[in-house]
């Protein structure tokens, strides 16, 4: 190794366009645990590139190699970054061709058979737990190995000097985490920007590794099948303390099943630990427990307790015992989760569930059926395309189960078009109803007329969203129009859901386009006595709608040094939250009952609109924070 140190860039890009950054974390741990190694420490310059996802690749290529060309470009790849990250490292090969090309991610681990020979800028394909094996790679550039010659490298893919691809035996999973650096404490990942505040959207941790179960579908973090492994207490809360002091409000898990173990209550224990010692965080969010234990019951228990606000979700995938069958799903136990759903609900606390639309032995009417059958216990629902994911079962079997799939049209994934049980036609029909689910229900547009209208006229929200859908088709107006995706080829893609999103807050006459529906579509299936509390019901979701950008009737305040705006003195006819809370306990159709309120909304949609995960926090409330009960302000869906 010669005197000067090499350069090694880490390049992450994320999936949506954003105001503000997402946490580069992945980057983050393979940078901080290879300067943990002394040797690689002395020899390279190691920098982490965070790009979002409007970033396109020439103005990533500028801003990376305006200041001269890397040695090693190492990139983090998924579905949605594969093509633009492909794209600079080609260029990066015509600036040093004998730089090295590293690709690591799920989305192309153990892929070496299949990219190396179609992409030449390609060198290295990492097919483990990263953070090892990178360090390894780059102890092997500094000492002069050849490119084509990394057999002693384990868990590559590469081509040797004739050509082949070779591919090295995996290591073991890390079975101890404690041996990991912590790209937080170690500093590799700045958590703050030129003016001192927090930089990212939201904290991104893990707390463990490794999922125990065999989804057919699934390939998360290449760890399925797996023991779980925990991350030491100690190091999680020097985590906690630090992200505390920074003023982080959200911390997003980034574990597979949380809730499941002890150390679970434990961590959720030191976050308000921290909470009532900084303030901060006040949200946790994180993907649950396939199966909800006494553990998982105990912790939505102690996060209640201690206004420490979450989403609870029901990661159900599907309600088709077919579908569920060839999942490998049916120890989810579907008997299970509307006993939970009510706990949930009865407990006042946020919940949504998850579907997965196109799997093998579903059908457009069984989909829907499941759909509204969730709807009634859980409304707000996240329903996601099938995506034939490397390494996964489906992948394996995909001509024996007759999936048709298209790439998407800027991401590297293969979406299900059609199976044996759903045609094209089918799948057009679905991807425009779960495009309008997705935008009004799951981000919580509307969040309390779906009981109501259950209830009092028996429609359910399926049908309610396809009236809505096909009225907005039907309409000739230039709102409607710009409302309208038609059948534009977008329907189905990751952009889809947040450019309706930015039209529905952006079109100024979306509160008249809803209420000339709702007239015209809605009130001739309901009885006219329930006409004016479900005209209330409505005119409530639509005044509580978060706010994207503020107008002239709203007051700004600061309520513990966090912004909120407030809409003052708004009337009704009715005293909704009481009225629902009647219907709900059996009482009919609530009495008029004359009802004037000021409401509340935390300010910043702006920077979270693509996060429907977050988007409860940003409805409108009918007291000032710290005045009602968490889940109160949390907007829980009736």
């Amino acid at each position: 190794m010669n005197g000067q140190r090499r350069r090694v860039f880490l390049v992450q890009r994320g999936a949506w366009d954003m105001p503000t950054e997402s946490m580069p974390l992945a980057a983050g741990y393979l940078k901080a645990n290879a300067l943990a190694d002394p040797d690689v420490r002395a020899g390279a310059d190691v920098q982490v590139f965070n790009f979002g996802g409007g970033v396109g690749p020439v103005a990533m290529c500028q801003r990376l190699f305006a200041d001269g060309v890397p040695d090693v470009l190492a990139c983090s790849v998924l579905g949605w970054n594969f093509r633009a990250l492909s794209a600079v490292a080609e260029t990066f090969k015509q600036l040093n061709p004998s730089g090295w090309v590293v690709f690591g991610g799920t989305h192309v681990a153990h892929q070496g058979r299949r990219l190396l020979p179609q992409h030449r800028y390609l060198d290295v394909v990492v097919n483990g737990e990263g953070e090892f094996i990178f360090r390894d790679l780059l102890r092997a550039h500094l000492a002069g190995v050849s490119r084509t010659a990394l057999h002693l490298v384990a868990g590559v893919s590469f081509r040797d000097a004739a050509g082949a691809t070779v591919t090295t035996a995996d290591p073991d999973p890390i079975a101890d985490l404690s041996v990991l650096a912590s790209p937080l404490l170690d500093g590799a990942i700045p958590l703050t920007d030129r003016h001192g505040r927090f930089r990212y959207d939201v904290a991104l941790m893990e707390t463990n590794r490794g999922c125990p179960y065999h989804c057919a579908f699934c390939y998360w973090g290449g760890a399925v099948g797996q023991k779980v492994r925990q991350l030491p207490r100690q190091r999680l809360r020097d985590e906690l303390d630090l992200l505390a002091r920074h003023r982080v409000r959200t911390i997003v898990l980034c574990d597979a099943n949380f809730g499941m173990l002890p150390a679970d209550l434990e961590f959720v224990e030191d976050v308000i630990r921290v909470k009532q010692r900084y303030g901060y965080p006040q949200a946790l969010e994180t993907s649950w427990a396939k199966n909800k234990s006494t553990v998982f019951y105990e912790i939505v228990r102690t996060l209640r307790a201690h206004e420490l606000h979450s989403s609870f979700t029901l990661a159900l995938q599907t309600m088709d015992e077919v579908a569920l069958e060839g999942m490998h799903r049916r120890n989810m136990r579907l008997n299970a989760w509307e006993d939970l759903a009510r706990w949930l609900r009865v407990a006042g606390l946020d919940a949504y569930a998850e579907l997965i639309w196109g799997a093998p032995g579903e059908t457009y009417e069984s989909f829907l059926a499941g759909y509204d059958r969730l709807a009634a216990l859980v409304p707000r629902i996240a329903v996601y395309p099938l995506i034939v994911l490397p390494n996964t079962e489906y992948a394996a079997r995909r001509d024996e189960l007759g999936l048709v799939t298209v790439r998407g049209d800027v991401d590297d994934y293969e979406y299900v078009v059609a199976t044996p049980d759903i045609t094209l036609e089918d799948n057009r029909r679905m991807q425009r109803f779960v495009l309008w689910a997705r935008a009004i229900v799951e981000n919580l547009v509307l969040r309390h007329v779906w009981r109501p209208l259950r209830e009092l006229a028996g429609l359910t929200q399926s049908q309610v969203l396809l009236s809505l859908s096909n009225w907005i088709a039907r309409r000739a107006d230039s709102a409607a129009a710009r409302l309208d995706p038609g059948d534009d080829a977008t329907i189905g893609q990751p952009g889809a859901v947040l450019s309706l999103l930015h039209r529905i807050y952006a079109e100024p006459r979306f509160d008249v386009l809803l209420s000339r529906w709702w007239h015209e579509e809605i009130e001739p299936r309901v009885p006219s006595a329930a006409w004016p509390f479900l005209a209330d019901v409505l005119a409530y979701d639509l005044a509580t709608r978060a706010v994207y950008r503020p107008g002239p009737d709203l007051e700004t305040v600061t309520v513990a040094g966090d912004a909120h705006w407030v809409r003052r003195g708004v009337r009704f006819g009715h005293d909704v939250p009481a009225g629902l809370a009647a219907l709900a306990g059996g009482a009919g159709i609530p009495k008029p009952a004359p009802w004037t309120v000021d409401l509340w909304f935390r300010a910043g949609l702006d920077a979270h609109l693509d996060n429907h995960e977050l988007a409860a926090q940003f409805v409108g409330t009918p007291a000032a924070p710290g005045a009602v009960p968490v889940a109160a302000r949390a907007g829980v869906p009736a």
